[in-house]
């Protein structure tokens, strides 16, 4: 498993989001951000391998992108974010860092979870 995952739930239909392409960033300077990881969420909307076992995580600033439009036009919803973008600062990089997302298609949350 990478040290970051994350997962998405459609808290509206009350189910895992399957087919959630997600993009992962660091912030390589201020505003500029360089793509080390992507994929897209499994049957359990789950992504579990989001960024490559042989990359070596550090600190600093990450974000995590979810194509959320592309999701809802897959379930012939009409939804108002196209995109949800998550960002978040590492400090210890021993760590593991969930980051799921909670998803409906007029709001959305998220935390870090375990």
């Amino acid at each position: 498993m990478s040290k970051i995952t994350t997962h998405v739930l459609d808290v509206t239909q009350g189910c895992p989001a399957r087919g959630v392409p997600v993009f992962l960033e660091f912030e390589t300077s201020v505003f500029a951000w360089k793509m080390i990881g992507k994929g897209v969420t499994d049957e359990d909307g789950r992504l579990r391998n989001l960024l490559s076992s042989d990359y070596p995580l550090q600190p600093g600033n990450y974000r995590i992108r979810f194509n959320t439009g592309a999701y809802f036009s897959n379930q012939n919803i009409q939804g108002f974010y196209p995109e949800v973008s998550v960002s978040f600062t590492i400090r210890d990089a021993s760590q593991h860092y969930h980051v799921p997302l909670l998803l409906s298609p007029f709001g959305y949350s998220t935390y870090r979870g375990s």
